[in-house]
């Protein structure tokens, strides 16, 4: 049932025209519907009970969400309460609709409230949609008994009476204070302000850092086309097969293809890698205090 191009008080309007079911319809419809895929019952059905959904959508209308979305929302949890509600357990089908409506609505303005996903456990969204009514609660509890409750007394005990984390009650006071804003808007009203996003640290290599790492890995890279000279071309083949390849050679591969045993191999890497060492050792002091 798609509401593109019709507003909320339409939709009201037509909802509010729709037929009541009295109990023997509506079963019969449901039957109907399970049980010969009957597309005529589903919309009866549905249409019946679009009031419901609307006037549940209506109530979740403080969180900003527009109107129009909350009752498409509200229409398709309705929807889905009708393709798998089961007449045969005895129940009304607006008792069963209603979990599924107000399921679908909840989730759709957990999803826009903020970029940041909020509510992604059940804790979080029972916080989400009953931390102001609790906190309202507790406040009022506390000044019939001449108490006045600080901001750490009272997220205690909104915590003990949801049942959840005190860090959890904190998170979510943060993600209720205040919407989510551009990093590209500006911090005050002038149209030249500097804009949020230039106040972010930079975490990337400065100039300097990025010069100082070039002129490194080159030196490294002569050092180390120095040192490999310096040995012959087997050790130099299994130094390259067994270090300098992204997807590194196993010794009993090399050993195959060489023609020698797994420990033979092992051994000539390990004379390399003594050579390796000395010839780095000499071509510079630095190295010789990384290598001990």
């Amino acid at each position: 049932m798609a509401l593109d191009g019709y507003n909320d008080q339409y939709m009201s309007r037509q909802a509010m025209r729709a037929e009541l079911l009295d109990a023997e319809t509506e079963l019969k419809l449901a039957y109907a519907w399970r049980d010969q895929r009957d597309e005529q019952a589903l919309h009866r059905l549905v249409t019946a009970y679009m009031r419901l959904a609307i006037s549940m959508a209506a109530k979740f209308r403080r969180y900003g969400a527009p109107m129009n979305d909350l009752i498409q929302e509200a229409s398709l949890g309705l929807m889905k309460a009708a393709d798998k509600f089961d007449p045969d357990r005895g129940v009304r089908f607006s008792t069963y609709a209603v979990w599924w409506i107000k399921a679908s609505i909840q989730d759709y303005v957990m999803r826009n409230w903020s970029m940041v996903r909020t509510g992604s456990t059940s804790n979080q969204k029972s916080l989400f949609f009953n931390l102001r009514r609790v906190q309202a609660k507790l406040e009022r509890e506390a000044a019939q008994r001449g108490e006045k409750l600080d901001t750490h007394q009272l997220r205690e005990l909104v915590a003990r009476e949801v049942g959840v984390p005190l860090a959890d009650v904190e998170m979510m006071e943060g993600r209720l204070a205040g919407s989510d804003f551009s990093l590209n808007a500006t911090q005050s009203s002038d149209e030249d302000g500097r804009e949020w996003i230039e106040s972010l640290e930079d975490d990337s290599d400065q100039a300097e850092a990025r010069v100082e790492r070039t002129h490194d890995v080159a030196r490294l890279r002569e050092w180390l086309v120095t040192a490999m000279q310096g040995l012959n071309r087997r050790e130099r083949f299994i130094v390259a097969e067994r270090k300098l390849r992204d997807d590194p050679r196993t010794l009993e591969s090399l050993g195959e293809e060489l023609g020698l045993s797994k420990e033979r191999v092992r051994q000539l890497e390990a004379a390399a890698f003594s050579k390796l060492r000395r010839s780095l050792t000499t071509q510079s002091p630095e190295i010789r205090a990384l290598l001990g």
